[in-house]
């Protein structure tokens, strides 16, 4: 493993059904020996954790503002030694009052501030807290989950207005964060990760148009990523690729 290889893994928006299936899949390394899940809510039902491996998993609830982030922050400095993986999961397409847009006309500034928040906001914040805990001799791997959509290159559709435009922010944002960290934390890889359609709350309204065998199972999609962290190189740039590795105009 070209990352090298550290004691403790970290999983930021566990509760979805890819952040718990990342859970999953760092339990399953014997080499990892602690995950800290954090989530605004408690521990899915559905996440089924060997009872050898209970010991391993560190659930923490949190609110996703400044304040209750640097608490969380604050925990892991006490009680994570040695974090070699994180997975920042959050991501809003749709909910009780937000849909994608398909035209114009469509767009909602209340809903647009929801999904940079959740989308974009976030996701920075956590990076700009986890940089002392981070920074350091061992080797850590950051994925940040991205969108194919998120290309400007690659955009041949249009729609999805508020989606489209808070995941190209984050891809500027982790650019500029992998400058920084490159400055001044050379131990730490980012990477902006599409995992493809898979098949979690996000997507469901839209699978119908998937084409045969594109609609990807949440362990298959944690099992690949998993994969390319351990692969990374710590070469102080920002890696933009989908599930199978390969890069994405951005």
């Amino acid at each position: 493993m070209t990352a090298g290889a550290s004691n403790c893994a970290l999983v930021l928006g566990a509760g979805g059904g890819l952040g718990s299936a990342i859970v999953a899949e760092f339990l399953s390394d014997p080499a990892i020996t602690r995950v800290f899940a954090v989530s605004s809510q408690g521990r899915p039902a559905e996440l089924s954790v060997p009872d050898a491996s209970e010991l391993r998993l560190v659930w923490v609830k949190t609110e996703y503002n400044e304040l209750s982030m640097s608490g969380v922050v604050d925990q892991l400095q006490e009680q994570a030694s040695n974090i070699g993986r994180v997975c920042i999961c959050h991501g809003l397409l749709h909910s009780e009052t937000i849909w994608p847009e398909k035209r114009l006309e469509d767009i909602n500034a209340t809903s647009m501030h929801e999904i940079f928040q959740s989308n974009t906001v976030v996701p920075a914040l956590w990076l700009k807290l986890l940089f002392k805990v981070l920074k350091g001799q061992e080797p850590c791997v950051v994925a940040t989950m991205s969108a194919r959509v998120g290309s400007i290159g690659d955009n041949r559709m249009g729609g999805w207005h508020s989606y489209r435009a808070s995941k190209s922010a984050l891809n500027m944002v982790l650019q500029n964060m992998a400058i920084e960290y490159a400055r001044r934390a050379k131990n730490v890889k980012l990477i902006a990760f599409h995992p493809g359609t898979t098949d979690t709350a996000l997507s469901k309204p839209f699978q119908a148009a998937v084409p045969s065998g594109k609609l990807f199972s949440p362990a298959f999609v944690a099992a690949r990523l998993a994969q390319l962290m351990d692969n990374a190189e710590l070469d102080g740039q920002l890696s933009y690729i989908d599930w199978d590795g390969q890069p994405i105009p951005w």
